[in-house]
């Protein structure tokens, strides 16, 4: 399913919806950050998605980051709350969602580098080659905030 992403755009349309979901910031032995393509915006971001029914918001984390990259996680902190009302994502199917996404910081325990069907490619990327991928604002910001290596949790 495709999808537009408005981001502080006044002609965005309105929220219909609203789904917590998640992104994880997974790092290999080099320094290296795990990145997916994805298909239905055509960007580079962290592994993530929607949060299921009967499940918590960490396990979701860690069965998106399996989902889409094979890899195996235990999550070791929060990165931040994403929850800009002026971040909408308008789908192919009517549904207009609003941001409500929690990024962690994981600690890798194995698996293989792969990707899935929502996807077409994935990477091992280092920090300093981020900024040469086409990648949406929000999802930079969540990196920037990884590397900047707060104390506390972003909060916006």
């Amino acid at each position: 399913m495709a999808r537009i992403d408005y981001y502080n755009d006044p002609d965005a349309p309105f929220p219909n919806s609203v789904v917590p979901s998640t992104t994880s910031v997974v790092l290999d032995d080099e320094g290296r950050i795990a990145l997916v393509h994805r298909k239905d915006n055509g960007l580079w971001a962290l592994p993530g998605g929607g949060m299921e029914l009967g499940e918590s918001i960490e396990d979701c984390a860690v069965r998106e980051v399996k989902e889409e990259t094979g890899l195996d996680v235990e999550i070791t902190g929060l990165i931040g709350v994403y929850t800009n009302p002026h971040h909408v994502m308008k789908y192919d199917d009517g549904e207009v969602r609003q941001q409500f996404s929690l990024c962690y910081r994981t600690r890798l325990l194995g698996g293989e580098l792969t990707f899935d069907s929502e996807s077409t490619d994935i990477a091992w990327v280092s920090p300093d080659a981020i900024g040469e991928l086409p990648m949406h604002p929000s999802m930079k910001l969540r990196i920037d905030h990884f590397l900047e290596g707060r104390s506390e949790p972003y909060l916006g």
